[in-house]
């Protein structure tokens, strides 16, 4: 399972930046309270050889996809959310989470940690608020 600032990240597929190359559906994470985004780690050796050749080459766009084969399944083993999830269901799954996580730092009297889930908890929630007023603008039109 892979965290940034405390959440877990969510596996999805997306298109990074090399210099001047773009590189399509390269598997990555994503961190859904601060949008940190970090190439999966089962591929970050084919994504940087890639990359660099691709930039060698004077490629302007390639297609991860086409060079390297990894199956999804094994990329996704370790991730709790993923992209065709729901997006309320992910921030609420988050959340749930963060909640434990404070119960516990609680606990343990762990008053850093405790203020760093409260902050996270504020973003999570207000990107649940996001949410759900989309959904409710959403309906109206």
């Amino acid at each position: 399972m892979s965290f940034c600032c405390g959440a877990s990240m969510i596996g999805t597929r997306g298109t990074m930046k090399h210099f001047r190359t773009f590189i399509h559906n390269v598997p990555i994470l994503f961190c859904p309270v601060c949008h940190r985004v970090e190439i999966h780690h089962l591929v970050e050796q084919e994504y940087e050889l890639l990359a660099e050749y691709a930039h060698g080459d004077g490629a302007s766009e390639v297609d991860f996809r086409d060079y390297v084969d990894q199956d999804r399944d094994e990329l996704l083993a370790n991730c709790v959310n993923h992209e065709d999830e729901d997006p309320m269901e992910i921030v609420l799954n988050q959340i749930d989470m963060a909640l434990d996580l404070l119960a516990f730092a609680k606990q343990l009297g762990d008053r850093e940690w405790e203020e760093q889930l409260k902050r996270r908890l504020t973003a999570l929630n207000n990107r649940r608020n996001k949410l759900a007023q989309r959904r409710t603008s959403g309906r109206r039109t």
